[in-house]
């Protein structure tokens, strides 16, 4: 029998990240699923990728510190390395740049864009050998487009996006392959206090997107259907920006 690829997925517990576990997890993988603090969410994630006979290693660390990123993974990668990288962990400190400390800058870019830094650093080292591998950045519209209010989250999507492409570059003739899936308005509790009502008529489609929407978009990305797409931005938006 044919052992099972392992992808890391990053902020895993919740919203995006969990909906990526299970549906990948569905799709016969094993998951390394990340997450900051949240242990309880990421047991349940846990239980839901094991209910599918899949095996789920729980990796509580802050991608953003070098120190913990480089203790907790390189001696699992190196034993057993995995077939993909999904980059989803994110935070938001949004307000507006004339009010916007060096904290909030800092850590929005830290946890999104130094994070996809390390973490590719260690995997692509270890992909190389193997002429193989997959990695996904989760991006955001606001990264294409920019957003009032959010500095700091733009530049650190508009920051992936950029990296993505760099690296893809970098990595096609090993036949690793790296694209980003950019989602604007998605159901997740990131989106909560907002106008939604106001926002709708923007939307082309006329409704929030479902989690398990952009899950299906990385599904397939990491499948052997997306063996000839490399560099790329796909919008899962509902034509929010086209």
């Amino acid at each position: 029998m044919e052992k099972a690829r392992t992808v890391l997925i990053t902020g895993a517990s919740r919203g995006i990240g969990a909906a990526i576990a299970g549906r990948l997890a569905r799709a016969g993988y094993d998951i390394l699923l990340n997450y900051h603090s949240s242990h309880e969410a990421a047991a349940l994630v846990q239980k839901e990728i094991e209910s599918c006979g899949r095996n789920c290693t729980l990796l509580p660390f802050d991608v953003g510190d070098e120190a913990q990123v480089e203790k907790t993974l390189s001696t699992i990668i190196e034993h057993n390395v995995p077939y993909a990288l999904v980059h989803n962990a994110g935070v938001t400190r949004d307000t507006l740049a004339a009010m916007m400390s060096r904290s909030d800058w800092d850590t929005v870019i830290n946890v999104h864009l130094t994070a996809f830094f390390l973490l590719t650093r260690l995997m692509v080292k270890v992909m190389l050998p193997k002429r193989e591998g997959r990695i996904i950045a989760v991006a955001s519209v606001s990264g294409e487009t920019g957003q009032a209010g959010q500095m700091n989250y733009s530049a650190a999507k508009a920051g992936l996006i950029g990296a993505c492409k760099a690296l893809a570059r970098e990595t096609a003739k090993r036949n690793i392959l790296v694209n980003v899936v950019s989602p604007g308005l998605i159901e997740t509790e990131m989106i909560a206090g907002l106008p939604i009502e106001k926002l709708l008529p923007a939307i082309p489609l006329g409704r929030i997107g479902r989690s398990e929407e952009v899950a299906g978009i990385v599904n397939f990305l990491l499948s052997d259907e997306a063996t000839y797409i490399t560099g790329q931005v796909i919008g899962v938006n509902g034509g929010l920006y086209m």
